[in-house]
């Protein structure tokens, strides 16, 4: 349940193949939904960003440059590609049916069953696009097919320092947080890897991710179900909803919380201290993993 990037892998044609002029012929003008950010560092949270929608071609072409001649917010803007289902509220992302050409030219690791794989989401950042800290509930492959990515990673246990909001951090600096706002932030113990093309980064289920392409580049991401498959939302096409139980739990919780607001303040503390005592002993893993 630790991360790793794997080296020397063979990965097909892509890492070879997938300049951006070809990658343009190859997929030609489909039209495909982007996020524009004026800003290098993306923030999910309060949505600095805009949803566009750009022919294939064009949208590469534009995410290799530095500055735009054509732009919808200012010309240095950056553009990301996450891709998504043809319904993204009822389809997962799959390569082999979006982008069924490219897809030709890559040979996923093996290092799952086939009835466990859950989408293959193809993405394409802009030299400099940094996105926001946040966990998956499956395990995945990063595998960087061209260019360069930074990827700082924190471990499940250190959620209580992160500054959570869902599966999001609200820390969006991580090299220069607000210790001012984010005091806790510290006590996060940072790990940090450099992706070269050709890298494979497995980011396990809960670890979170901060990544920063630090060169134009193309990656995939492969997500599988190394829970049993009926853990996981049915509704999930994008593979971050918490697992059902998880999800109950927290519900259960939300409704305990709301009941101890009937106690007065001093014995409402009382509780709420001894149901936290009661969690660790009950789940918390008593190892240091």
């Amino acid at each position: 349940r630790q991360p790793v990037v794997l080296k020397g892998m063979e990965l097909g044609t892509c890492t070879t193949k997938w300049t951006a002029e070809y990658l343009s012929q190859a997929e030609g003008s489909k039209e495909v939904k982007i996020h524009v950010s004026a800003v290098p560092q993306m923030d999910f949270l309060s949505k600095n960003f805009v949803y566009r929608t750009l022919p294939f071609d064009e949208f590469v072409q534009r995410a290799a440059e530095v500055k735009h001649k054509e732009y919808f917010l200012s010309e240095d803007e950056k553009y990301y590609l996450r891709s998504v289902g043809e319904d993204a509220r009822k389809d997962v992302a799959d390569m082999r049916k979006q982008f069924p050409i490219l897809a030709q030219d890559v040979q996923i690791p093996e290092y799952f069953e086939k009835e466990q794989f859950f989408s293959s989401v193809f993405r394409i950042s802009s030299a400099g696009l940094q996105l926001w800290t946040h966990y998956d509930v499956m395990d995945n492959f990063l595998i960087q097919v061209t260019g360069k990515k930074r990827v700082v990673l924190y471990s499940p246990r250190d959620a209580p320092y992160l500054y959570l909001s869902g599966s999001k951090s609200k820390v969006l600096d991580v090299d220069n947080p607000d210790l001012e706002k984010y005091p806790l932030f510290v006590k996060a113990k940072r790990y940090q890897c450099f992706l070269e093309a050709g890298d494979v980064l497995f980011i396990p289920a809960l670890w979170f991710h901060n990544v920063i392409s630090e060169e134009f580049g193309v990656a995939l991401n492969v997500f599988w179900k190394h829970l049993p498959a009926e853990s996981y939302d049915k509704s999930d096409t994008y593979g971050n909803k918490d697992p059902t139980a998880a999800s109950r739990a927290i519900q259960i919780l939300d409704r305990a919380l709301k009941t101890l607001e009937e106690l007065p303040e001093e014995y409402r503390d009382f509780y709420a201290r001894r149901m936290v005592l009661r969690i660790q002993e009950k789940a918390y893993r008593n190892d240091d993993g």
